[in-house]
C-alpha cells in the first residue's frame, strides 16, 4: 500500500504526492513495554509505559516526531481517507459525537457531545453538543453539521468506506435547540463506540469547495493544522485554544517530520531531534535502547493472505488451506521479526476481549499440504505481495515454504496502490491468485463487529477484489453479521465465534500473523506518552518540557 493502512477506493491523487508506508499492529486491552532507557530499568516501580518524571508541560512547548508514512492517493476529508499518516492526523485534529482513546483500555468518550449519547427506547438514541464547541475557523458547530456528516457517509453515492460501520442507523435528524436524534433500523448495543467512526464536519466549507477541504480540513478538535506537508515534507499543528472538549491540547505546537526511512527516524530520534518515532524496526530495538525508550504493544493490525476466489485454482477450498498449511509462521515470526508477532490462531489476536481459538488452526504441516495439493493437482501459483520493507522480511520466508511442499510460485512485488489497482474490478479477475499484505481496521473502532465488516461485508473487499460475494460461505457470513449485530452479551460473542470458526475453515482472507507495534520516545521531555497498539502516534493528552 502507498499510505493507505487499508486500502479502499480513492477519488484522486492527493497534491502528488505517494509513497510507501508500513502498516502496523492495532489494539490491545492493556499496554506494556518491551524496553526502557537503562536509566529507567534502574528506577524502581517506574510504568516503562507512560512517562513519569518527564517535569511539568510547557504551556509553550513543542512536540515533534518522526513520522514513517507519507501522503498518497486522498486527502484528510474523513469521509474518505484511510491513509495512516492523514487517520493520525485527524485523531488530532477532528471529533466525532464520541471518540475513542487510542491509548489503554480504548475508552470511549463524549467528544463533540456533552455526554455519551443516551438511549431513548430500543431504536432511538439522542446527543446534545457540547457548549460552545465550534470550528477551527470560528463558526459554531450546528445540528445541521452533525446532520450532513452522517448524512454524506451513509449517501450510497459518496462510496465512503465508513457507510459499512453505521448501516444499523437509519436516520440522524435535529433534536431540540442543540442536539441530534439518531433512529436506528434495528435496536444495535455498540452504538456509542460506532457513532466515533463519524467525524463532524462544517457543511458550508464542504460545500463551499470540497477539494479544499480534503486538503486543509477544518476539525473541532484540540490541534488545528496549519501545515499539511505539500510543499515541506512537515505536517504542523497548533493549539486550538477555543477548543472546549475534555482533552485540550497540553503543547502550542506540534510538530510531525516524514521519515519513510527507518535509519532517518532513528538518528533523528537519537540525536534528539524528534521526540518520538513510529514502526522501531525489530533488528534495530537494542541499538535504540541506548539512548530512547522502546515499547512493543500487540494488537490486532495484521499480515493476510487473500484469495481470488472467482476463478481456478483458489477458488478450491482445498487449495486455500493447503497454501496456510505450507507456511512455517513460527519461522516467519522468529526469523523475520524477532517474535514481535504473533501467529494466528482466529481472526482475532489472543489479547482480544472477544478472541475464540478458531476450530481451525493454521501450523506448519507439510505432509497434509501436500496430500490436499495431490488432491487438487495444484502446482504453480501466482502470489502478490506488497513492497512494505517489513513486509519483505516474511515473504521470502512465504515463498520458501510452499516451495517446500512442491509449489512452483511466480513471486510479483509491487506498491500497495499499484497492487490494488491491478487486481480491483471484475475485469482484472485474471490478475493474481494470492495477495499478501498488511491491513488495520482497529484504527476505526475494537470491536469484533466493525474488525469483520471491514474485509467481510463491504463489496470492495468480498466483491471487487476476492470475488466472493455470491458464495454459500459469504452468505453464511452475512447473516451471522446480521444475527450478531442485533445481539448482546454472550449471545452475540457466541456468534462472532461461530463467524471465526466459518472464517478459518472457508478463509477467503485470513492473518498470517498479529503484529506488535514498536514505538521509540524520549521519556524525559514527553510528559504522559502512551504508545499505542495502533498504526500512528498520538499525542492526545502528551505535553513536553521543551519550549
Amino acid at each position: 500500500m502507498s499510505n493507505e493502512l487499508i486500502p479502499g477506493t480513492t477519488r484522486r491523487r492527493f497534491l502528488g504526492l505517494a509513497g510507501a508506508m508500513g502498516a502496523a499492529a492495532a489494539l490491545t486491552g492493556t499496554l506494556s513495554a518491551c524496553g526502557t532507557t537503562p536509566a529507567q530499568r534502574e528506577t524502581a516501580g517506574t510504568d516503562a509505559g507512560t512517562t513519569p518524571g518527564a517535569g511539568t508541560a510547557a504551556e509553550d512547548g513543542t512536540i515533534t516526531a518522526g513520522i514513517s508514512y507519507e501522503l498518497g492517493t486522498n486527502g484528510y476529508d474523513p469521509l474518505t481517507t484511510t491513509a495512516a499518516l492523514t487517520l493520525a492526523a485527524n485523531w488530532h485534529t477532528m471529533e466525532g459525537l464520541t471518540e475513542i482513546l487510542p491509548t489503554g483500555d480504548r475508552e470511549v468518550y463524549a467528544a463533540l457531545a456533552a455526554e455519551l449519547p443516551t438511549q431513548v427506547d430500543d431504536t432511538t438514541w439522542e446527543a446534545t453538543l457540547r457548549d460552545g464547541a465550534v470550528f477551527h475557523d470560528g463558526t459554531p458547530v450546528t445540528p445541521d453539521d452533525v446532520v450532513f456528516s452522517f448524512n454524506r457517509v451513509m449517501d450510497e453515492a459518496n462510496n465512503s468506506l465508513y457507510r459499512q460501520f453505521i448501516t444499523f442507523i437509519e436516520s440522524v435528524e435535529p433534536a431540540g435547540d442543540n442536539g441530534v436524534r439518531i433512529n436506528l433500523a434495528y435496536p444495535f448495543s455498540l452504538v456509542p463506540d460506532r457513532l466515533s467512526v463519524v467525524k463532524i464536519v462544517p457543511r458550508a466549507a464542504v460545500e463551499a469547495d470540497a477539494e479544499a477541504f480534503d486538503a486543509n480540513p477544518v476539525g473541532t478538535g484540540p490541534w488545528r493544522m496549519t501545515d499539511n506537508s505539500a510543499t515541506s515534507r512537515e505536517i504542523v499543528f497548533e493549539r486550538f485554544d477555543d477548543y472546549t472538549g475534555t482533552h485540550p491540547a497540553r503543547a502550542a505546537r506540534m510538530v510531525w517530520s516524514i521519515m519513510p526511512d527507518n535509519a532517518t527516524r532513528m538518528n533523528a530520534l537519537g540525536s534528539g531531534a524528534v521526540q518520538a518515532m513510529d514502526l522501531v524496526p525489530e533488528l534495530s530495538i537494542a541499538t535504540l535502547e541506548q539512548n530512547a525508550t522502546v515499547a512493543s504493544e500487540q494488537g490486532f493490525g495484521l499480515l493476510f493472505a487473500m484469495f481470488n476466489q472467482g476463478k481456478a485454482p483458489f477458488d478450491d477450498v482445498r487449495n486455500r488451506q493447503a497454501f496456510l498449511y505450507a507456511i512455517d509462521m513460527e519461522k516467519v515470526v522468529q526469523t523475520a521479526y524477532q517474535g514481535n508477532a504473533t501467529p494466528a490462531t482466529s481472526f482475532l489476536q489472543e489479547t482480544h476481549p472477544s478472541y475464540e481459538r478458531a476450530s481451525t488452526v493454521y501450523a506448519l504441516d507439510a505432509d497434509r499440504a501436500r496430500a490436499l495439493l495431490a488432491e487438487t493437482g495444484l502446482t504453480s501459483m501466482r502470489m502478490m505481495c506488497t513492497n512494505h520493507g517489513w513486509v519483505q522480511l516474511a515473504t521470502p520466508i512465504i515463498k520458501e515454504s510452499l516451495e517446500a511442499v512442491g509449489l512452483t510460485v511466480e513471486f510479483d512485488e509491487r506498491q500497495s496502490s499499484e497492487a490494488y489497482n491491478a487486481i480491483t474490478g471484475p475485469e482484472n479477475v485474471n490478475a493474481y491468485d494470492v495477495l499478501v499484505a498488511p491491513g488495520d481496521p482497529s484504527v476505526f473502532g475494537s470491536d469484533a463487529d466493525l474488525l469483520m465488516r471491514w474485509w467481510y461485508a463491504g463489496d470492495t473487499w468480498t466483491e471487487a477484489r476476492m470475488h466472493w460475494k455470491g458464495t454459500e460461505s459469504y452468505t453464511q457470513v452475512q447473516t451471522l453479521l446480521d444475527e450478531g449485530a442485533r445481539q448482546t452479551g454472550a449471545e452475540q460473542e457466541a456468534t462472532w465465534s461461530d463467524i471465526f470458526n466459518l472464517l478459518s475453515e472457508e478463509v477467503p482472507l485470513y492473518p498470517l500473523f498479529h503484529r506488535k507495534t514498536t514505538t521509540g520516545y524520549d521519556a524525559d521531555t514527553l510528559v504522559d506518552f502512551q504508545p499505542i497498539a495502533l498504526t500512528g502516534l498520538s499525542f492526545i493528552d502528551v505535553g513536553t518540557t521543551q519550549s
